[in-house]
């Protein structure tokens, strides 16, 4: 199983794909489905399934351990990583929610770290990837709009973290919800 924790963004698919629209000219990007819009909190990778029982118990002690409450979430900005003179992924960031959204990260990330999975390589930055770029053919336009537009995505009420199968398919990855884990208070 190929797994993630996540939170969704649920109900922002349009304005999202609103924002992908100003990159529509760019090539070489590769955008992803708005309607699977998601924050990741940690991504797992292939894990198997007898670890599952143990895996759903660390992340619901980790959601408790965190102490976020239910909490609204304001989606906007664009960012890239790894930087804008080499471009892997485009991204809308979160300008309210990000401390919630990190503590939830880092109570996972503690977990699962002891449950023997992979630490995390560089710091946790809270967003929703819109497009990959697999060659720098529309490079120059993404640079002009990340650096000139500041785009409002929305906001999203945040009542739950989940655990996300991913399977890969020639038309891009299915999500699959696992497990549900309700912020204390929802």
């Amino acid at each position: 199983m190929r797994l993630f924790v996540s939170v969704d963004l649920d109900g922002l698919a349009a304005d999202l794909a609103a924002v992908q629209d100003l990159l529509a000219d760019a090539s070489g990007l590769n955008f992803t489905d708005p309607e699977q819009a998601h924050v990741t909190l940690k991504f797992l990778g292939d894990t198997d399934e007898s670890r599952l029982p143990a895996l759903i118990d660390e992340l619901a002690a980790a959601v408790e351990d965190s102490g976020v409450v239910p909490f609204t979430a304001d989606v906007g900005g664009l960012g890239v990583f790894p930087h804008l003179g080499y471009i892997s992924v485009v991204w809308v960031g979160v300008r309210e929610g990000g401390e919630q959204l990190t503590r939830l990260h880092e109570a996972v990330e503690d977990r699962t770290v002891a449950m023997g999975f992979e630490p995390e390589d560089h710091d946790f930055t809270p967003h929703a990837t819109l497009a990959r770029m697999e060659h720098a053919g529309g490079k120059d336009l993404v640079q002009e709009v990340v650096e000139t537009r500041d785009p409002d995505v929305g906001q999203v009420r945040v009542e739950e973290v989940r655990l996300t199968e991913s399977t890969l398919t020639p038309d891009g990855p299915e999500y699959t919800t696992v497990e549900r884990f309700p912020l204390d208070g929802s």
